[in-house]
């Protein structure tokens, strides 16, 4: 009687509830089905994260421009970053939470005997890590509290695509001798990310100065 009152009523939120509850009612729903949505909200998830940390760091520069360009921006770089957290990267990281373990039940026995599964889960642990931070950042830029320069916010944004790189080799190799070539990979893929990092910040701040050398110049002139 209540399942097909929710099915009958016309309304998002029990549309809504309603398409939930006949997932978990299909016990013999396909392993494929629960796995494709698995990853679209790990695809999902990642790139909130990817994108929030990206809104943190043109926040953070924003703070540092006169006014009334530093109102402006930052005003709208918060609605940006509620509406990415709120709207996508955490409903994704729900989501990928209750598939991934529903994946993970539909074999557990084998799954838990499986040493790439449980560095998989390990890595995934880190990226609840990365996330709660993320987020403590978020409440910290929407008080205006900058305690992370740009450029450690770079860094910590290539945080997440060392996660991403680690589950993937894991997920596709299924072996531990070969994650462990996929982890000096990784090591060297994380080298390469700082190097770059800083070879983009030397760059940027060679132009700030040759701009600011040059507003000066015409400022004698």
């Amino acid at each position: 009687m209540f399942e097909n009152f929710l099915c009958q009523s016309r309304s998002f939120i029990p549309q809504m509830n309603c398409f939930f509850l006949l997932l978990i009612q299909k016990q013999n729903m396909s392993f494929y089905y629960v796995k494709a949505l698995h990853i679209i909200f790990i695809v999902t998830w990642f790139a909130g994260l990817f994108y929030i940390v990206r809104l943190f760091i043109y926040q953070t520069e924003a703070h540092e421009k006169p006014e009334p360009e530093r109102s402006i921006l930052i005003k709208q770089f918060k609605i940006m970053q509620k509406r990415l957290w709120y709207g996508i990267t955490w409903p994704s990281a729900v989501l990928s939470l209750i598939f991934g373990p529903w994946l993970l039940f539909m074999n557990i026995s084998f799954y838990l005997t499986q040493p790439w599964m449980l560095l998989k889960l390990f890595f995934v642990g880190l990226l609840l890590v990365y996330q709660f931070k993320c987020h403590i950042i978020f409440n910290e830029q929407k008080r205006d509290v900058y305690k992370w320069s740009s450029f450690k916010l770079r860094l910590w944004n290539e945080a997440a695509t060392v996660i991403l790189v680690a589950v993937v080799f894991l997920v596709v190799l299924k072996s531990s001798h070969s994650f462990l070539w996929g982890m000096l990979g990784l090591i060297a893929f994380s080298a390469a990310l700082v190097f770059a990092i800083q070879v983009y910040k030397k760059q940027r701040l060679k132009k700030e100065k040759a701009a600011e050398e040059a507003t000066n110049t015409d400022q004698k002139t």
